[in-house]
């Protein structure tokens, strides 16, 4: 397993440090920015473009975000990079350009968005990117397929799976009866061989990550943590938050709790 300690060591501000009131939107440069500022590790999360190229953009379509409207990997590296994030003058940045900011001042968290489609191209494109990046980087993705991938190609990269207990709610992508049953049991462990987990706060405790983080001593990332409450969870079931809404303070790296169920 690999799973060096930074993963581990410091809060993780989700898409970045944004603070929308503020004028500061989720995967920007200025984001990035805050968080690099704050001492915070970043998470951010990639989709493809009509080019073949890495953006770092949450949703598929561009609605919520820019003025337009459409898929954004029907649009180039390029296209995108034209568009505005809400009233501001940040854009879409590339995760090359990214990769160039953050410079190794923090640890880097790397989702690699899925249609669970089994197209591998984005994930081989970030691979590209990252494998001559000097700082504390990894990858995660919801879908094993991708996770695998990583395995398979770039297994000095820590990589990790992204989870929850139930996908009965997960809407971006249609899931089958039994690709639910797998995800929510990590039934693709034997593929996928993940370093670590990020699963879902709400749904804490539960056994997946009770038993890996206890038995296989796995790290547990938890998000996305916005309350009170999710940070009391997070100390008693995980070992580090992904962030947002707040500003935590100091090393939130909780204890391993051996009675928790």
């Amino acid at each position: 397993m690999n799973a060096p300690d930074w993963l581990v060591a410091r809060p993780i501000a989700h898409r970045g440090l944004h603070d929308p009131a503020a004028g500061i939107y989720e995967n920007t440069l200025r984001a990035a920015e805050a968080a690099i500022e704050a001492d915070f590790a970043i998470e951010c999360d990639v989709q493809d473009t009509a080019d073949g190229d890495a953006v770092v953009f949450h949703d598929f379509t561009l609605e919520r975000l820019t003025g337009e409207q459409g898929l954004v990997r029907a649009r180039s590296a390029r296209e995108l990079a034209a568009l505005a994030i809400k009233e501001t003058t940040d854009k879409i940045p590339t995760l090359a350009e990214f990769l160039a900011r953050i410079a190794g001042r923090v640890p880097l968290i790397v989702e690699i968005k899925s249609r669970f489609d089994h197209d591998l191209t984005l994930t081989h494109r970030v691979l590209d990117l990252v494998s001559t990046y000097d700082g504390p980087l990894a990858v995660k993705s919801f879908d094993p397929v991708i996770v695998a991938a990583v395995r398979k190609t770039a297994p000095e990269i820590p990589r990790g799976i992204v989870a929850e207990s139930s996908y009965d709610g997960f809407t971006s992508v249609p899931l089958t009866a039994e690709q639910k049953r797998e995800l929510a049991n990590l039934l693709h462990f034997g593929a996928t061989e993940p370093d670590f987990l990020s699963w879902r706060v709400a749904d804490l405790p539960c056994a997946a990550p009770f038993l890996c983080r206890h038995l296989r001593h796995m790290p547990v990332m938890t998000w996305t943590v916005r309350t009170e409450e999710d940070c009391r969870k997070a100390a008693l079931h995980a070992d580090q938050i992904v962030f947002e809404g707040f500003r935590p303070h100091g090393d939130r790296r909780p204890a391993m709790d051996e009675s928790a169920v």
